[in-house]
């Protein structure tokens, strides 16, 4: 697999999601080059952050599935700056209660459903980067690239080869 280019010379983000204990080669090859990665929950295995940390700093949430010492020193939400964008990682969007306009995020990054999706609302970017591990349903197995690009988030879904 090709590792992610993009046109913009800004930071490069991986996301990551529901790789529920089952951290893929094809994940890690995707990501190689990458200059941060968010996981957004259902991790399942606590050493596979240490894994991803080998590739570029990490950012996770806790996913409904993330059980434990481990899990409860995880953030179920959170806001971050990276690469010129307000992000906010919730495991579920069905339960953001929050105005993403309101609070001025540039992106929501959400994972729990498995379904990759990419939409925009009132400015906003929602991001699902799908599930990385094991393969739900007849759903694709997949992740997702996020950058900044002339003062806009952007965001591609990349399948992995499984």
């Amino acid at each position: 697999m090709e590792p992610f280019r993009q046109s913009s010379s800004g930071e490069r983000i991986g996301v990551i999601s529901d790789t529920h204990g089952l951290l893929r080669p094809e994940a890690l090859e995707a990501l190689e080059g990458i200059d941060r990665i968010l996981h957004a929950g259902d991790i399942g295995n606590p050493d596979h952050l240490d894994v991803l940390a080998r590739i570029a700093p990490v950012t996770a949430i806790r996913g409904n599935v993330d059980r434990g010492a481990w899990a409860e020193a995880l953030p179920e939400t959170l806001n971050l700056t990276a690469a010129g964008l307000r992000i906010h990682m919730i495991h579920d969007r069905k339960v953001l209660k929050a105005d993403p306009a309101e609070e001025g995020w540039d992106v929501v990054i959400s994972g729990h459903s498995h379904k990759p999706g990419i939409e925009e609302t009132g400015g906003t970017l929602w991001l699902n980067p799908g599930a990385a591990g094991p393969r739900r349903f007849r759903l694709p197995v997949t992740l997702a690239f996020l950058w900044e690009e002339a003062g806009r988030p952007r965001a591609m879904i990349q399948p992995l080869p499984v």
